[in-house]
């Protein structure tokens, strides 16, 4: 299996759980040239938790600050890794035998392509990086 990994910045937004709030985000983001790169949204009773990954975690942090909005920024393992059966599994083997916790994820990939992109959220994303790099 091959993968290949780096860490980025990742913004988690706090807003409010209501019709067009993602959509200003995305306006404001695109509308000044960010791109977003990857995107995970839990909800809870009347806030969502909005994570992303972009090209340019300063000026969204800045822009998304100017709507009001309170952001956390932290440091995560973007993972690309082949597209098949076991993929996510030998990377979770591999921290585990590492005693790496993961604390949350999300990934996505499309059924017609060979590669696939995991965002791993441990305790320290630049440890994390080098046991992967080590394997």
């Amino acid at each position: 299996m091959r993968f290949g990994c780096r860490v980025e910045t990742q913004l988690s937004v706090f807003a409010e759980n209501k019709p067009g709030r993602m959509a200003k985000i995305c306006y404001t983001l695109g509308s000044t040239g960010v791109n977003i790169y990857s995107i995970s949204i839990h909800d809870t009773v009347d806030h969502s938790i909005i994570r992303l990954v972009v090209d340019n975690p300063t000026k969204a942090l800045i822009l998304l600050e100017e709507e009001g909005l309170y952001i956390i920024t932290q440091k995560v393992l973007v993972v690309d890794i082949s597209n098949e059966v076991g993929a996510l599994g030998t990377i979770a083997t591999l921290l585990a035998r590492a005693d790496d916790n993961i604390e949350y994820a999300y990934c996505t990939a499309n059924q017609n392509s060979d590669a696939a992109m995991l965002i791993l959220k441990t305790r320290d994303a630049e440890h994390t990086l080098e046991l992967l790099q080590e394997s």
